[in-house]
């Protein structure tokens, strides 16, 4: 895929999440790795909504830039995710509300942010993991992900937002939707006593999809 296709795509999905009210303001950042080994990676004090492609910062294997405006300041966020996760071409940060509520929940299991509510959460998002609070742009927040290991596709920052890897920028942003719109879920049936997917139900989700999930245990909320 051209690189000016791949700018153009990044305006397109970002101005999507911002008309549905995902990430407000100039909140939220969306990168992509580039076969050189460089980056594509909206701006910082960006809206999502606004973007110009012409713009949209252009960084080299050394996270130097290249061309466009000066990069968000969540680039250590990118870089711990692309350094643990080889597979991941594309990641999505925003501000989005439900996930954000749900951060700050006490119950909240930091291996497993959510139960298993929906195929489609598993499917797209896998489980979610919860980094304790840091400043936005904190280099200790990469200490963090990479404490992860690799294991996870998505991570939630606690009082603060998610942060999404995929393989391609569709995937990473459908997941990322995803985990808001179950976050979402769980919220308005909180209390409730909802049925959750049994672990047998779990195991044959992953057997058919090939879901690879980081704790295969059974034990959920």
């Amino acid at each position: 895929m051209t690189e000016t296709k791949l700018r153009d795509d990044i305006c397109r999905f970002g101005r999507s999440l911002f008309e549905r009210g995902l990430t407000p303001g100039s909140s939220g950042n969306i990168s992509l790795r580039l076969d050189d080994g460089g980056w594509l990676v909206t701006p910082t004090n960006a809206s999502l909504g606004f973007l110009d492609p012409a713009r949209i910062s252009r960084l080299d294997a050394q996270g130097r830039l290249t061309s466009g405006d000066a990069p968000t300041k969540e680039i250590p966020l990118h870089t711990a995710l692309y350094q643990t996760r080889a597979e991941a071409r594309a990641i999505v940060h925003l501000h989005s509300t439900h996930a954000v509520a749900l951060s700050m929940l006490p119950e909240i299991d930091p291996k497993a942010v959510l139960p298993p509510m929906t195929p489609y959460y598993l499917m797209r998002a896998g489980q979610t993991a919860l980094v304790s609070y840091h400043r936005p742009g904190d280099p200790a927040v990469v200490a963090a992900i990479k404490g992860l290991a690799g294991r996870y596709s998505s991570v939630l920052l606690a009082n603060h937002g998610p942060v999404v890897a995929g393989e391609t920028l569709e995937a990473a942003v459908f997941a990322t939707e995803e985990l808001e719109e179950t976050a979402r879920l769980y919220l308005l049936l909180r209390g409730l006593n909802p049925r959750y997917l049994s672990p047998e139900q779990v195991a044959d989700l992953v057997r058919v999809f090939g879901i690879s999930l980081p704790e295969q245990d059974g034990h959920h909320h």
